[in-house]
């Protein structure tokens, strides 16, 4: 037991001892940490070039000043209609709104709470996105589900000036609207022609995600022609740009844009399994933009051709199926009524490889190439019929199956109802059991939805009545009408007969 108390006391000695001797000699050095401030990053910014002995520094400072300025934020108010409860949010109990906070109150649109009503006193909500000014004169490019059925629109740009907008135009087919507000010698962008976009090219997205005004991401195009059934209209057209930019809640409407600052698509959409960016974001292409920014301005509507076919992408499953050697394009599974297509030349069971000089491998690249065209445009077409590449020059009708343009005066009487028609075929007002009829293909925001409770496929067979034996009779009949009118009809799926009153 004595020697293991020596053993001890000889252990902490040497342990004390060595301890002692390290501090003196560190002590004795006077070492000290220097701490140094670098004024400037030792690092370079990323070449970017072009293929060409020349490069240049990848820098989005001048796209980003070049187009914050024409990138504004859109809030959209829709009244309430019908009873609306009137309880109070401030009426909850401390603890839970304490829990909750302030901002609780957001989430009920409540009379009571004073941000939500307006200048009558109604209750609203509010819908916030982005838009693109497209002209000096006050044009701004956004989606229609950012503006759709709003009652008032206000447009903030940049430098927080704000205005109020009308609607020129909607397209619920590409989800594009126009508005228009009342300025001069506004900042503008310009639009690129998104054909030549190129998959890894650098972008830049423009808008106000998540409350946050002017904001920029960038990232590359990952992908083109893509179509994620986002859409829900009849005659949708969906061929996004993909893009890698961090495209949030609010972006709607707002700007894609390349390095030279030129406009290439519309921010509309993202795939996410949480509502937020997850890598995966897409804008409409600006060729189809700026076709239906034209239309809205010249006729009041879009005027859309078509080819008159139902198409299939092809992949390897259906080449098989088919008995085809190629696996990339669009087969024509078939021809309808009054085709252009087969007009042209074209039958079942051909496979369109290119439309307007560009390629196409799917049924979503098809459908844009197209949307940039009127009823009545020539567009060329290349197709693969047995092995053989043919090409055909197709006219384009429009879905009644001629080439006429609805007039001016048509598009403002329709938008004024705010419904969409189409004639009936034979067969299907055989089916019917009806000898005449125009039924409204869709109701958009107009007196139709706002003064009656008429829905979709509603078949119109008088106007005062009169009979209506197909759309220009109708156009004829409400042309000529003033003060209100009685539009008499029925359901295909509901017995009875319907009528509905509205004023014009």
């Amino acid at each position: 037991m004595n020697k293991n108390a020596i053993y001890s006391g000889l252990i902490a000695l040497f342990v004390s001892t060595t301890t002692y001797g390290i501090f003196n000699f560190l002590e004795s050095n006077e070492q000290t940490i220097k701490i140094e401030h670098v004024d400037s990053s030792p690092s370079r910014l990323t070449t970017y070039t072009d293929g060409d002995p020349h490069s240049f520094p990848l820098d989005f400072r001048q796209t980003a000043e070049d187009v914050l300025d024409a990138v504004v934020h859109i809030k959209s108010r829709h009244l309430y209609s019908g009873n609306v409860s009137t309880y109070d949010w401030r009426s909850i109990p401390h603890p839970f709104r304490d829990f909750f906070g302030d901002d609780f109150n957001k989430h009920f649109y409540s009379p009571k709470a004073p941000d939500q009503k307006n200048r009558a006193g109604k209750p609203y909500k509010v819908g916030t996105g982005s838009g693109v000014i497209v002209s000096e004169d006050g044009y701004i490019i956004t989606n229609n589900h950012v503006i759709a059925d709003a009652d008032d629109i206000e447009v903030t740009l940049h430098d927080n000036s704000s205005y109020k907008a009308r609607v020129v135009g909607t397209d619920p087919s590409t989800d594009l609207a126009l508005l228009q507000v009342k300025g001069a010698d506004l900042p503008q962008i310009s639009f690129s022609d998104s054909d030549h976009v190129g998959i890894g090219e650098w972008v830049m997205a423009v808008g106000n995600p998540m409350g946050l005004n002017s904001t920029v991401t960038a990232g590359i195009v990952s992908a083109k022609g893509r179509n994620i059934n986002i859409l829900k209209e009849k005659y949708a057209v969906e061929n996004f740009i993909q893009t890698d930019a961090a495209i949030n809640p609010g972006n709607s409407g707002g700007a894609l844009v390349n390095l030279d600052g030129g406009l290439i698509g519309i921010n509309t959409a993202i795939a996410s399994p949480t509502g937020t960016f997850a890598g995966y974001g897409f804008a409409i292409p600006s060729n189809i933009v700026s076709k239906i920014m034209e239309d809205l301005i010249q006729y009041g509507t879009v005027q859309r051709g078509v080819l008159g076919i139902m198409i299939k992408t092809l992949d390897n499953d259906l080449a098989k199926e088919k008995g085809l050697d190629l696996t990339a394009g669009v087969y024509v599974d078939s021809l309808m009524a009054q085709s252009a297509a087969g007009d042209a030349g074209l039958e079942k069971g051909d496979v369109i490889i290119e439309a307007n000089g560009q390629k196409v491998r799917t049924s979503s690249e098809l459908q844009g190439e197209v949307a940039q065209f009127r009823p009545g445009d020539k567009i060329l077409i290349k197709y693969d019929r047995n092995g053989r590449v043919n090409e055909a020059e197709v006219t384009l009708n429009n879905r009644d199956g001629n080439t006429r343009v609805l007039s001016e005066e048509e598009a403002l009487l329709m938008k004024k109802m705010g419904i969409d028609v189409k004639d009936l075929s034979k067969d299907e007002l055989k089916k019917m059991k009806l000898s005449y009829g125009v039924q409204v293909e869709k109701i958009f925001p107009g007196k139709i939805r706002k003064h009656t409770q008429m829905r979709d496929d509603f078949i119109i067979t008088h106007v005062d009545g009169e009979k209506v034996k197909n759309k220009d009779q109708l156009m004829e009949i409400l042309s000529k009408k003033k003060g209100g009118v009685m539009l008499e009809g029925v359901y295909e799926d509901i017995p009875g007969e319907y009528f509905y009153a509205i004023g014009l």
